[in-house]
């Protein structure tokens, strides 16, 4: 028999939490959960479906050349293990069908439809295996979009997951905005019911839970729908669904995608969805580059994953398509390990360390660099011509170096002016060509 919950006339808007007038609240209830990182954890993607929502759309050879660079930081590990296409237009479904061609492990090849027989026709012609339905979870969606009830949208949702199975295809249930659902009068009927299809077609049946707003929260002792590690303890162990089969896809709203993404793995769920730079609508997804840095942390290993190739990447999103990335972004940005600070500079000079908290040459392909400005002195000058010029060991430029002096008196003159930028590479470079000609004679020195 099937379990509907709680089918209520009336929507459970938790108008308590989300009054709307004000701003959302966390309430407490100090209930403990313990930490339960799975033994496999792994990153999915919706570069080519959610993101691609929020700018240009691509052709179809900039699809292909990004899926190849994930296929290139993947290399062979599979933590970058899927990613998920439309299948709508035309256009998707060449890039779907030669995305496929390539014959890559990783990432898999997944789709998204909606819960209609319409959208899932598509996905059998296309012979995908997995498929991604969305099934909107809080009485928001279900009373105001869908103008369904619960046992109405239940039923419908239900169907297209059987239809599915009956076909081979593996069902990823896109559980719709479930930080505002209401958890045992829905989500947990609806995943326990999907649970029963699960064993009775003996395929997995995934379940991402969709934090559509961006407000789950991801600390201990807060009461449900908010809580990140509340939503998936309470998918394993009231709903049986098993960590491999339980996706988190988050939206930075309040600025906790990536905590929130982090804690969805500490508290039991295997996967954790992503884009590429975080783009996507409103304030944007999960950033692929940083789930792979925080997998990196927790695991203690990156596994054979080529994190350089995340670099190349972000050259390409800005040079093809268009797409800045703000300069001070997490491991991205242009300037995300550049200092301006002359304190701070002076520390890298002495040991980049210091102020560089992991060797970011090696792992990123990016020096810590320093921006030169009217407060950067001796130091500074000398940082930036170490990082520029990639010098090591007693190859270094020291502060003391007395070929710099002609350098800073040049900067000093250019702020007595009235200069307030920075003072740009292309400048500073040809000062050091000027001041040092010999740089480029030491073994070891590389110009970015």
């Amino acid at each position: 028999m099937v379990y509907y919950g709680v089918d209520t006339l009336r929507p459970n808007l938790f108008k308590d939490v989300f009054p709307y007038e004000e701003l959302p609240k966390v309430k407490f209830n100090n209930i403990q959960l313990p930490m339960e990182l799975p033994e496999d954890i792994w990153i999915t993607d919706t570069t080519f479906r959610d993101g691609q929502q929020s700018m240009s759309a691509m052709t179809v050879d900039q699809i292909v050349r990004i899926y190849d660079y994930l296929h290139e930081l993947d290399n062979g590990s599979g933590v970058i293990r899927q990613t998920e296409f439309f299948l709508y237009s035309q256009r998707d479904r060449k890039a779907v069908e030669k995305c496929m061609a390539k014959g890559y492990d990783y990432p898999q090849i997944t789709s998204w439809i909606r819960a209609n027989e319409e959208d899932f026709k598509l996905v059998k012609e296309m012979g995908i295996k997995e498929t991604g339905i969305l099934m909107s979870a809080s009485d928001y969606h279900i009373f105001y979009k869908l103008n369904m009830t619960r046992r109405e949208a239940m039923e419908k949702y239900l169907s297209i997951a059987e239809r599915a199975l009956e076909n081979g295809i593996i069902p990823r249930c896109h559980f719709e905005d479930i930080t505002r659902a209401d958890f045992f009068g829905f989500v947990v009927p609806l995943a326990k019911n999907l649970m029963e299809l699960s064993k009775k077609y003996k395929m997995p049946v995934k379940i991402r839970a969709c934090d559509t707003l961006g407000l789950g929260v991801p600390y201990v002792g807060v009461e449900l729908p908010r809580s990140v590690p509340a939503l998936i303890h309470g998918l394993r162990y009231y709903c049986n669904v098993p960590s491999e089969y339980i996706e988190w896809h988050g939206h930075n709203d309040y600025n906790k995608v990536v905590v929130n993404s982090t804690s969805s793995w500490l508290y039991g769920g295997a996967s954790v969805n992503t884009t590429l730079f975080g783009i996507g609508e409103r304030t944007g997804n999960c950033p692929l580059e940083s789930m792979v840095i925080e997998y990196g942390q927790i695991r203690g290993t990156t596994k054979n994953m080529n994190l350089s190739v995340i670099v190349e990447i972000a050259e390409y999103f800005e040079k093809e398509l268009g797409y800045k990335i703000p300069e001070r972004t997490p491991f991205v940005g242009s300037e995300f390990n550049v200092t301006r600070a002359g304190i701070h500079a002076d520390g890298l000079l002495k040991n980049e360390e210091i102020y560089n908290s992991f060797d970011t040459e090696k792992i990123l392909g990016r020096p810590p660099l320093v921006a030169v400005n009217s407060y950067s002195g001796l130091a500074g000058i000398a940082a930036w011509i170490n990082g520029y010029f990639r010098l090591k060991g007693s190859r270094k430029i020291d502060k003391s170096d007395p070929r710099i002096l002609p350098i800073k008196k040049w900067i000093d003159n250019e702020y007595a002016k009235g200069r307030t930028s920075v003072i740009r590479n292309e400048e500073l470079k040809e000062l050091v060509f000027k001041f040092i000609p010999n740089i480029l004679d030491r073994e070891d020195s590389k110009a970015i």
